[in-house]
């Protein structure tokens, strides 16, 4: 009977084409089961996440789960193990065992996302893979106004891209979403019971539209009842997005 694993991973998506694994490019994933092969010798080692993440997007705190034929003798050390040998752009935070029905994605209840704008016109270098960089003003007002909008139980297929593959439904919930300033540096915060492919940087698109002007916070009425993605959404950059916390 095999043993069931938790850990909590952040990465910076920078250097990689999103989690999943893919045959031709490295992943978060594709690295973190390479190395799970090789420190257990277990030929397939299946690395189950609460949701994948873009190319170039980062995460604070996935969550996955795996399977061992074989039970670790101290997961800790296994732990430091894999983070001596993972690029340091990928950290494994926590690593435990939980009961066989724990599933990383199936299990969550929600999660939060948060997009970062550096509303200026020299980005400092420090920042500049981890925010989109906005040279004119954002009206930070009309920003939250719209976020307002945007929050309760909606279709939000036009917030997403279509990724080709069926889906039982568009229907999301966000419960929180916010629009905060320090600065130069702006920062969307949106929690939600889940996210379709792309979505929170079409949300985020949408915003810096309608600070720029382009659009006024009352569009997103017209947008959700729509209900098909249109011109007046853009898909924001992806090195801005980050994968914050995912409930349980």
């Amino acid at each position: 009977m095999s043993t069931r694993y938790k850990m909590k991973v952040s990465y910076d998506g920078t250097n990689y084409w999103g989690w999943q694994v893919q045959p031709s490019h490295r992943t978060v994933q594709g690295e973190i089961e390479r190395l799970l092969r090789e420190m257990t010798c277990q030929k397939r080692v299946r690395v189950e996440s609460s949701g994948r993440t873009d190319t170039g997007v980062h995460a604070r705190a996935q969550v996955a789960h795996f399977d061992l034929e074989e039970p670790l003798k101290d997961p800790k050390y296994f732990q430091r193990g894999l983070n001596a040998q993972l690029d340091r752009d990928i950290r494994i935070d926590t690593l435990e065992k939980v009961s066989s029905d724990f599933h990383a994605r199936f299990s969550a209840v929600g999660k939060e996302y948060r997009y970062f704008i550096y509303n200026g016109l020299i980005v400092p270098p420090t920042k500049r893979l981890y925010c989109l960089q906005e040279g004119r003003p954002l009206d930070i007002e009309k920003m939250r106004l719209a976020a307002d909008y945007l929050v309760g139980t909606h279709d939000f297929a036009p917030f997403a891209a279509n990724r080709k593959v069926p889906i039982k439904s568009t229907v999301r919930t966000i419960n929180s979403f916010h629009v905060r300033k320090h600065g130069a540096d702006i920062t969307l915060e949106v929690q939600g019971n889940g996210f379709l492919y792309k979505m929170v940087r079409g949300l985020a698109g949408f915003l810096v539209h309608v600070g720029m002007g382009r659009l006024n916070p009352e569009d997103a009425v017209g947008i959700l009842e729509h209900g098909k993605r249109t011109a007046k959404v853009q898909t924001a950059q992806p090195h801005g997005l980050f994968l914050w916390k995912v409930f349980y």
